[in-house]
């Protein structure tokens, strides 16, 4: 906490150090004392990915803070290795989120998938950036990394994490690991999901409340029928106490973007692996199987764009969604597949450049609404991820400038959880900590010298990344 009050109250009166304090504030007024809260009000408890992107920020600003970040949630790792999406403050009234620890019972489960009894935690998962911020955390501060044992700590829950997605998830049998509700890819009324949710029975609209709509326009929120499907899905799944295999998926998607962060944090604990006297062969071979499934499986090359499997029918799930584009950030990922990549964003579909930061959905598409969650809306962390993947595949250019142009509007719309891709006008809840935190590691990022904030080493090679 020192280093974060130090950091927020440094003398400064540029620009550049107006947003650091201002970030730093934000993520200062989201901790609880144990991890970082997305936001007070609409997202009270830790989630899953916003914690790895905030320790990402956190990690050039107070190191020791972020390892305490990532420490907390895989404190609450189930025993099948999973890493839920949502860990519970146990502090703030059931009534304040839904859905809340008494929906999911994790606690009190059958036991079955080795769900934590000390931590109440909901039973999906989101997409898995833990590794890769883990080994960012421990870049920014080897030293203390060190004294702190903090890598060979994590590394063993790191490693169970990827062998049940390897294992469990792998629902096509096709070497990629697969999600079982919206709210798992991170992307949770994306459009790509559209024709798969209508296969869903909504649950009865009298048997829940919608916390969300106590603090966000409905406007910008998913519709109730989808929020129906999304709590009939959950439900199906806690009442087959959590087993992948017994529970009768009516959703099952190979997504891109959960797989290729799955990929980079292979590369990533193979990293680990290396510093903690581990194999890493086992890593390596497993990051390069998963990058040929994820081309095998879902790249399209006549469309430009990796595009989702649905499992159910077996199908690829057409249309363009940002998730599509995030495979740019794969090590090795061939350079004829980039450069297509790097066209279709800088098409008339995300318009690159020529919008605010990257759309998250076709703004050329009927389904495309620029205000709606994830219909189309730009968000700062798919920018983020999209910004290090141009810089890893020589766009230095293309990644500078969307730099700066992230940082510009996590300052200008205080911190807002999204934006309007046409006008910039921030949307969803402001003083979000994932904006706040991904503009700190901008600000950090190597961009002024022309590289566009290059991607850290991946060899394991601590003095390589800094």
């Amino acid at each position: 906490m020192t280093a974060l009050l130090e950091a927020a109250a440094a003398p400064g009166t540029g620009r550049r150090d107006h947003l650091r304090r201002a970030a730093t504030h934000v993520l200062l007024g989201n901790w609880t004392g144990a991890a970082t809260v997305p936001s007070r009000a609409l997202y009270p408890h830790q989630w899953s990915w916003d914690s790895a992107f905030v320790a990402i920020g956190l990690r050039h600003v107070a190191p020791r803070r972020a390892q305490r970040e990532l420490e907390t949630l895989l404190g609450a790792q189930w025993g099948d290795g999973r890493i839920p999406h949502i860990v519970f403050n146990p502090s703030v009234p059931l009534g304040a989120y839904f859905p809340s620890p008494d929906f999911w019972r994790s606690s009190g489960t059958d036991r079955v998938a080795g769900a934590p009894s000390t931590v109440e935690t909901s039973g999906i998962v989101q997409p898995p950036v833990h590794a890769l911020a883990a080994w960012l955390v421990h870049l920014a501060d080897p030293a203390e990394s060190r004294r702190r044992g903090f890598l060979p700590r994590v590394y063993p829950r790191l490693a169970a994490w990827h062998r049940y997605l390897a294992t469990s998830r792998d629902l096509g049998g096709g070497g990629l690991a697969a999600v079982t509700h919206p709210w798992e890819p991170g992307l949770d009324n994306s459009p790509s999901w559209d024709a798969a949710l209508a296969r869903v029975e909504p649950a009865p609209r009298e048997s829940f409340r919608r916390a969300d709509l106590d603090h966000g326009s409905p406007a910008d929120r998913p519709t109730d029928l989808d929020y129906a499907r999304y709590v009939r899905l959950a439900a199906t799944y806690r009442d087959h106490a959590y087993d992948d295999a017994r529970t009768p998926h009516a959703f099952a998607v190979e997504d891109p973007c959960f797989n290729a962060l799955l990929i980079a944090s292979e590369h990533a604990l193979a990293a680990i692996a290396r510093v903690v006297g581990a194999d890493d062969g086992a890593h390596r071979r497993r990051a390069g199987a998963a990058t040929g499934a994820l081309l095998d499986r879902l790249w399209d090359p006549a469309a430009g764009v990796f595009l989702p499997r649905d499992l159910v029918t077996g199908e690829p799930i057409a249309g363009y969604g940002v998730s599509g584009l995030i495979p740019l950030i794969v090590p090795g990922l061939p350079e004829d597949v980039a450069a297509a990549l790097v066209r279709t964003a800088r098409g008339p579909r995300f318009r690159l450049g020529q919008v605010h930061l990257v759309p998250s959905y076709d703004l050329t598409a009927k389904e495309f609404d620029g205000n709606r969650y994830w219909r189309g809306p730009s968000w700062f962390n798919t920018t983020w991820l999209i910004h290090r993947g141009l810089a890893r595949h020589g766009e230095a250019g293309a990644a500078r400038r969307l730099r700066a142009q992230t940082l510009d509007a996590a300052d200008r719309t205080g911190f807002a959880e999204y934006l309007e891709p046409y006008t910039g006008k921030g949307r969803g809840i402001r003083r979000f900590s994932w904006t706040a935190a991904l503009a700190l590691d901008l600000l950090h990022a190597s961009g002024d010298d022309g590289s566009g904030g290059a991607p850290e080493d991946l060899s394991g090679e601590e003095g390589s990344a800094r």
